[in-house]
């Protein structure tokens, strides 16, 4: 074994006991925040300003961001986009500075500290296992929404294998359309490259995220998630291509119920 293969094993192995440390050690800085601030804002300020930077140097990734002038503090937003890494996470907490909540799948509530945090910290969790659940989570979301605060995810519903756009499932459109907010497309490229899917395999480098111009809902109909999710996913492949990336399939647009990764006329067509 050379001392290049060394070299990259030792760095890998500290972003994992970094990882690790840095979790345990900022989850109860988040209770106490929570419990002396009596506000689950807060809590996000940790994992922006601290938990965050920590993955990210340790990772080596250079985060390069633009558009930030499309991010308004003061408006309740829905912020879309691309997911290739892990540290997607941790890179857009840092790259949009607004304290929004994630939306996350409900059964990460119950994964020790990540899912305490989550819940601690006011995010958003959808319950997709049976209809009657998700339509009454997607309601309660759209009201935390519309009573003004942000709320970030990843529509394709898992990382992409090599970096192209994979097709979105329909469900977070149905929440963008119930709470009639803006929705930001963004686009990341690099983080797959940086940290691969399943992977501790970490390569340092740039990391860029490209923030779009809003998109208005209102222009769309109330059922319409297709004809907006279309949209939404149309201006992050095109900031995939601007930014090196691949981009994607824009016919394979939208994602079967259930299904993620793998575009609704496929699963039509067999």
């Amino acid at each position: 074994m050379d001392e290049a293969e060394v070299a990259r094993m030792l760095r890998n192995l500290l972003c994992i006991v970094v990882t690790v440390v840095a979790t345990a050690l900022f989850f109860p800085l988040t209770v106490v925040v929570a419990l002396v601030t009596l506000n689950p804002g807060a809590t996000v300020w940790v994992a922006r300003r601290l938990w965050s930077p920590v993955l990210i140097a340790t990772g080596g990734a250079r985060v390069v961001v633009t558009g930030q002038e499309n991010v308004d503090p003061k408006r309740p937003t829905i912020y879309v986009s691309n997911h290739q890494s892990t540290l997607d996470i941790p890179i857009h907490f840092v790259a949009v500075p607004v304290n929004f909540r994630f939306v996350a799948k409900h059964q990460l509530k119950y994964v020790p500290l990540i899912g305490w945090y989550l819940w601690l910290a006011g995010h958003v969790f959808i319950n997709r296992g049976r209809r009657d659940k998700a339509i009454a989570s997607l309601d309660e979301a759209a009201r935390k929404i519309r009573a003004g605060t942000s709320v970030f995810l990843y529509p394709e519903g898992t990382r992409s294998d090599d970096g192209r756009v994979l097709p979105f499932k329909k469900g977070p459109f149905a929440l963008a359309l119930r709470a009639r907010v803006p929705v930001v497309p963004i686009t990341i490229e690099g983080s797959g490259t940086v940290m691969p899917k399943n992977s501790w395999n970490i390569q340092p480098g740039p990391v860029y995220v490209k923030i779009g111009k809003p998109i208005d809902t209102t222009r769309f109909a109330d059922h319409d998630r297709e004809g907006l999710a279309r949209a939404v996913r149309d201006v992050i492949i095109a900031q995939s291509l601007e930014l090196g990336g691949k981009g994607g399939d824009t016919k394979a647009a939208v994602a079967d119920a259930g299904v993620e990764g793998e575009p609704l006329s496929r699963r039509s067509a067999s």
